[in-house]
């Protein structure tokens, strides 16, 4: 098998114009074969969604998922170049499977990592400064492990993260950059809401001594 150096990645992304992730995972799928990659990332519509993402998409369309039992709802925009496209199956489709991905991912509060404020990030940091099982360390060991754990964290926190509920062999990036390679157009989640029934009440619960004492009185 041929090793899958950075250069190798690069030469790949050169010809492609995918991510350097995605260009990776295609040289390892391929055993570093160069054509089958190219082929592979065509296949997906990786390498064409990647040369699109640049242009602006400013249509699209809200979408909406409730959970069985109407517990859980989610409200979910999708951006895509023409408002042609934003009627279509393929679209609709994808948008339905983003809003049921964030019913299902509670944890998730952001589209992604780079949305994230810098101060959530900061304060995870601090936490993880603070664990027990860091005590002793030497700082620069710290520091390291930390990041890796913040990193993780951040990760879990972000939609595009995600590995697809109907297909865990893939994150929710690699979906919508699936779906973007089949329509033809540029597409980006722009925003999500996530509600749950009867969050953020307080239920004043009568204690039972209480109840009892109320019970016995009358």
């Amino acid at each position: 098998m041929t090793e899958i150096t950075a250069k190798l990645v690069k030469e790949l992304r050169d010809k492609t114009s995918a991510g350097m992730m995605d260009c990776k995972k295609a040289l390892i799928e391929n055993k570093g074969d160069m054509e089958k990659s190219i082929e592979w990332l065509r296949q997906k519509g990786i390498a064409s969604a990647e040369k699109k993402s640049g242009r602006v998409a400013a249509e699209g369309a809200v979408g909406s998922y409730i959970h069985t039992g109407a517990r859980v709802g989610v409200l979910l925009e999708l951006n895509c170049e023409t408002d042609f496209v934003a009627r279509g199956e393929l679209f609709q489709g994808l948008l339905r499977d983003l809003s049921m991905q964030v019913a299902a991912c509670p944890n998730v509060e952001f589209v992604s990592v780079d949305q994230i404020p810098e101060a959530i990030a900061n304060k995870e940091k601090e936490i993880e400064m603070g664990r027990d099982d860091l005590a002793g360390k030497p700082e620069q060991i710290k520091v390291k492990i930390v990041e890796g754990r913040i990193g993780k964290r951040l990760k879990e926190m972000a939609l595009l993260e995600q590995p697809f509920i109907k297909d865990s062999s893939i994150n929710v990036e690699e979906l919508v950059k699936q779906v973007a390679g089949k329509i033809g157009e540029n597409l980006k989640v722009r925003r999500f809401t996530r509600y749950t029934l009867g969050e953020g009440i307080e239920v004043e619960g009568l204690d039972f001594a209480e109840e009892v004492a109320s019970m016995t009185s009358s």
